[in-house]
This record gives C-alpha cells, sequence and structure tokens, in this order.
C-alpha cells in the first residue's frame, strides 16, 4: 500500500558523486541505508542503468560505486524532499569523514636468509615461530530457532556499535548489523543465509570492495555461533606469528588474548575490515604468499620493511632484535614524555594543543599530554538532533572542565559539512557559500543559542571564541558585536572572553594589519587555507592540493610576519613530521592536532 500511495507523489532526484578513495563501501553505505529507512518514501539510487533500493545494504553495495562514480538519489512520496535532503547532507560528511587509508612506505633492509617480501598493514618487529591458523567446527545441539538466532546476532551487533560508538571503529559494528538484516529480511533458514551470503559475496568477488567478503561470513558465523556452532582455535602459548588466508573482524578481539606477535595475510587489503583492526591493536601484519612461507620455524617479521626473513642468520636476528628495542624505547620514550612541555634543539617551548570533538576526545587528550584545547569542533558535538539549550551548557561546560587554556569555534557548517537540522539552501558550489560565520546572518536564532551556552559554560573561565570562514574586518567587528550584544540579552558578564578568527580565507592575508586593531588570536586553518589558495575543493575526486608547497608556508610566513596576536596552527599540517621543524623556523609557537598525535608531535619538536 506504501508504494501505491507514493505513485502519487512526483519523484525528487540529485546527482551524488563519490569523492573518498575508499569508494562507497560498507561503513557508508551501511549509515547511508540505515537513514534512508527511516522514512517511509521510497528511496533508490541508479547507476550505471542500473535502480536499487537504497534501504538494503546488500542492493546498494552491488552497484559497486568507486570514486569518481556519479550515481542518482531518488525519492518518491510523503516526505521525500526531506529524504532527499537529509541523505544529501549524510552522504557529503561521509565522503568528508571517509579518510583514505596511505599505502605505508617500506624502509630499506638489509638481511641475509629467505625474504619474502608483502604489503604492509601495520608497523612493527616480530620474531617467532610461524604457526598457520585451522580451525575446527564442532556442532552442538541448540534449542535456540534459526529466526532467534538471526534477531540474537543483530542486537549483539547493535549493541557492540552503541557500546564502542566513541571509538573510530565502531562503524564496523553498524555496518555489519546493516549487513545481516539486509540479508536476513527474507530468509526462513540457515540454508537460505548461507545462500544470500554465497551469492553476495560473489557479487564483489574482483570489485574494490573484494575485501569485504570476510564480513560477510562474519554475520554468517555470529548466526551459526547461536545455532551451537563452536569455532575452536588452539593457539600456541608461546609467542607465534600467525599465518591466515584471512581473519573475519570479530577474531581479532580474540587474538589480544593469544601470544601473537605478529599476523600474515595471503587474501586482504589495506582497507578491508581485519586490517583496520589490526592496525588499531598494534599488532605488526603484512599481506604476503602465505603458501610460501615454513610452518613452524622462527622468522623475522619486519613491517617496517615489509618483509618476512625465513631461516634469519644470527646477524639478521641481531638487527631485529635492535629494531625492537628501538621501537619500544621509542613508544616508552614518547608515552613517558607525552605530559611534559616540548622544547626545541634551541630551547624554545611549544604549545602542542588538541583538536577535539567532544569529551570523550577531550578526555582522551588530556591523557595523551594535551597542553590545552586549541580547536573544538562544535558542530560535532550534536550530528544528529539539534540540542537543547540546556544540553548544549552541560557539553560545553564538562569539556570547558577539562582544560584551563580552551578554544572554541562556532558552528562550522557548510560546505562539506552538514547537520540534519539545519537547513541551508542547495548550492552549486556550497565551499563558496553560505558556510562558517555567515550562518550568523542566515540563521542567528541557532548561533544565539550557542553562543548563550557557551557564556553560560564558560563562567569566569577565559575561554577564547573563534569565528570561522571569516573574510573581512567588518565581518568580524559585526559578528563579534552579536555575540555582545546575546550577552546583554542575558546580562551576562564576558570581559573574561576573548574574540579571535580562523585565518583561511585568502582576503585575510591582505588584512591583517587592520585585524590587528580587533581580534584578541588567530589560529590558521591550513585545510581549508590550502584550499582556497589552490582554488582546488579539497574533496574533489581527481584534483589535489599539496600542503607542502612552498606557496602554503609562504603564506603562513606572511601572517607571522604581520600579526601583532597570538597565532596557532590546527589543521593537519601542524601535525604533519615533515612540515613541524618549517613552521617552528617560521616562528610558529602553538600547533594543534589531533589526540593521538600528541606525543609524536611533541618528540618532533624535540628534534627540530
Amino acid at each position: 500500500m506504501g508504494l501505491f500511495n507514493n505513485l502519487f507523489y512526483k519523484p525528487l532526484s540529485a546527482q551524488l558523486t563519490i569523492t573518498s578513495s575508499n569508494g562507497f563501501h560498507l561503513r557508508p553505505v551501511a549509515q547511508f541505508s540505515s537513514l534512508a529507512k527511516s522514512f517511509s518514501c521510497q528511496v533508490t539510487a541508479t547507476f550505471d542503468g542500473k535502480t536499487v533500493d537504497t534501504k538494503s545494504v546488500n542492493t546498494l553495495l552491488s552497484l559497486s560505486l568507486e570514486k569518481g562514480d556519479t550515481f542518482t538519489l531518488i525519492t518518491q512520496g510523503k516526505k521525500a524532499e526531506e529524504a532527499l535532503k537529509e541523505l544529501h547532507l549524510l552522504f557529503e560528511t561521509l565522503m568528508h569523514d571517509d579518510k583514505e587509508i596511505q599505502k605505508i612506505e617500506k624502509t630499506d633492509y638489509h638481511y641475509e636468509g629467505s625474504v619474502i617480501e608483502g604489503e604492509i598493514i601495520s608497523k612493527g618487529i616480530a620474531m617467532a615461530p610461524t604457526f598457520t591458523y585451522r580451525a575446527e567446527e564442532k556442532q552442538h545441539k541448540s534449542e535456540m530457532g534459526f529466526k532467534d538466532a538471526l534477531s540474537k546476532s543483530i542486537k549483539e551487533l547493535e549493541t557492540l556499535y552503541s557500546d564502542n560508538k566513541e571509538d573510530e571503529n565502531a562503524g564496523i559494528y553498524l555496518a555489519q548489523k546493516e549487513l545481516l538484516s539486509s540479508l536476513g529480511v527474507n530468509c526462513q533458514t540457515l540454508a537460505e543465509l548461507e545462500t544470500q551470503v554465497e551469492e553476495e559475496s560473489k557479487k564483489i568477488l574482483g570489485t574494490q570492495f573484494d575485501s569485504k567478503r570476510s564480513d560477510y561470513l562474519d554475520i554468517l558465523q555470529r548466526v551459526k555461533k547461536h545455532l551451537g556452532l563452536e569455532i575452536k582455535v588452539i593457539f600456541p602459548d608461546t609467542p607465534f606469528i600467525l599465518l591466515c588466508t584471512d581473519l573475519l573482524p570479530s577474531e581479532i578481539e580474540h587474538l589480544h588474548q593469544t601470544k601473537v606477535a605478529g599476523v600474515i595475510l595471503k587474501e586482504t587489503s589495506i582497507n578491508s575490515h581485519t586490517a583496520i583492526l589490526l592496525r588499531a591493536a598494534g599488532i605488526c601484519s603484512l599481506i604476503a604468499d602465505t603458501e610460501r612461507i615454513i610452518e613452524n620455524e622462527t622468522a623475522i617479521l619486519d613491517t617496517h620493511a615489509g618483509v618476512l626473513v625465513q631461516s634469519p642468520t644470527a646477524d639478521d636476528l641481531q638487527k631485529a632484535t635492535e629494531r625492537l628495542k628501538k621501537d619500544d624505547a621509542q613508544k616508552s620514550l614518547n608515552a613517558s614524555k607525552r605530559f611534559k612541555p616540548a622544547s626545541t634543539q634551541k630551547g624554545k617551548q611549544i604549545n602542542v594543543f588538541a583538536n577535539v570533538a567532544d569529551i570523550h576526545s577531550a578526555k582522551i587528550a588530556k591523557e595523551e599530554g594535551a597542553e590545552g584545547i586549541g580547536l573544538l569542533r562544535s558542530e560535532f558535538l550534536f550530528k544528529s538532533v539539534k540540542p537543547s539549550l540546556e544540553e548544549q551548557q552541560k557539553a560545553y561546560k564538562e569539556i570547558f572542565d577539562t582544560f584551563d587554556d580552551i578554544t572554541v569555534r562556532t558552528l562550522d557548517v557548510g560546505g562539506d559539512k552538514a547537520l540534519p537540522y539545519i537547513q541551508i539552501p542547495q548550492e552549486s558550489n556550497p565551499f563558496l557559500g553560505i558556510r562558517g560565520v555567515r550562518l550568523f546572518h542566515t540563521h542567528p536564532e541557532l548561533l544565539e543559542e550557542q553562543l548563550y551556552a557557551m557564556f553560560l559554560a564558560a563562567g569566569n573561565k577565559p575561554i577564547k571564541i573563534m569565528f570561522p570562514m571569516v573574510s573581512s574586518v567588518e565581518e568580524f567587528i559585526q559578528t563579534k558585536s552579536f555575540a555582545q550584544k546575546v550577552a546583554q540579552k542575558y546580562q551576562l558578564d564576558i570581559s573574561n572572553l576573548l574574540f579571535g578568527i580562523m585565518i583561511e580565507v585568502p582576503s585575510v592575508l591582505f588584512l591583517l594589519e587592520s585585524f590587528n586593531d580587533v581580534v584578541d588570536f588567530y589560529s590558521i586553518g591550513t585545510n581549508d587555507l590550502t584550499q582556497y589558495l589552490f582554488a582546488i575543493e579539497r574533496t574533489h575526486p581527481s584534483l589535489k592540493t599539496n600542503e607542502l608547497s612552498p606557496a602554503v608556508f609562504s603564506a603562513i610566513e606572511s601572517i607571522l610576519q604581520k600579526t601583532t596576536k597570538p597565532v596557532s596552527i590546527c589543521g593537519e599540517l601542524a601535525a604533519n613530521k615533515a612540515a613541524i621543524a618549517k613552521l617552528l623556523h617560521l616562528g610558529i609557537e602553538t600547533l594543534s592536532v589531533s589526540p593521538k598525535s600528541i606525543a609524536q608531535t611533541k618528540e618532533t619538536i624535540r628534534y627540530a
């Protein structure tokens, strides 16, 4: 009946282009399908003459959308316009957030033993006997029926996702949950589910998403477990290097409980969910031909060089031991010194702050040794639902209490960042449209409430409030005046607060002498500044900018020469090991980086 009713409505459509180098793969597809299912209208995607239902993860994946592909999203029915807009916004966010997994560069090696080369998953050194993965299946009697086992498996994945939402890899559980829900919806027996898994796995065989076949096997095994199937693997009780064709994502957690020293997989890719979890676990891993490796022989797994050394000589073992000690010492040094100030070789102390998005990342930053928050991305605090004033105040207060020095950026929505509850007219070039500080004109009530919540949360603390995408002195003066009027309206004293701008629009570079008279501080947003300097959209499917270009450093040098107020850098360039020494030479004294980059950034500074 719903589909019939939808026919009375005019179909709406939008063209969406895949800009992520990873393609439209399982995790973003799962989030997209999950949102599509929340609308009663019909939602389809058309690509290369094929139309599929976007509410099914499997059918959407079957389009095999890769970088550069453009598909048509069509909504028809009640709330079709709302569905199209929210799905479009989510898609742009997914593309922006889906970072490319870079191929790890190999170091040179000089080993005398027999060497097998491979592709690096995770860096490290392991010296141990090789051990081939062998699993035994044992079927126990189960009182549970197939439908209950399916339902319980879906619930498990939903719980795993909910309990680990703050983990950057939690999306794997959501992806598997949506995948299993989609596959199992029309299955009445385990045999039918097995057939579905086999058919869907074949569809992605040989495509960019080939490595996701392990997720199909993983969800099938989860259902089988509830039907009494026990998969038993007996690992050695001494250190070992595991050889396996592939591992299921769920098996990585089990490896934590063993004495695994390293892993070599024959059939996976560096962006598979298994590989992602191996990196997160810090297990040195390699993709190589395991059939050429001799079992139960001591070998060296050097994933800095991307090699396995069989029959290593005494000299090889000595080299590997020294490298292992060096790695361990560096990790320990970084960890032990993460709370100490970072000073250059000449004794100049550099501030290392953190870029955070919520209380969880703020706490991680504290534990990792951050000295303050250089950028609180306020738009990431409430991604799905518009928060109340009380919810905003509470969230800001929790974060403000973590450090003494905090810079919070007002809503920076637009371009490649979207929030479903903020309506921005569709623009042909959103990066040059309504975004950042321009929201003060288009959504004043929203920004008034945000500022009011910040003021209440700050109390007497000297919080820095930063406006993004400022392009002129007049724009800053008007925006600061807006903030002051908000304080007057609610009879609040904000004399303790500082107001500054992100330097990311090139026009600001020519107005700094005038900005010096009105702002309290600056923060260079190198991501957007680089984008606008080269006139290349940072999410463009084929064009790329070079953040290490002399033009970028020349712009930074010009900023530092002209400004008379404190300047920091909060873009990705701040954590780039190849850029830090040059930034410090130019005169930068404050770097703001991701929490996990703090210890490494401090150590890089100490050698600059």
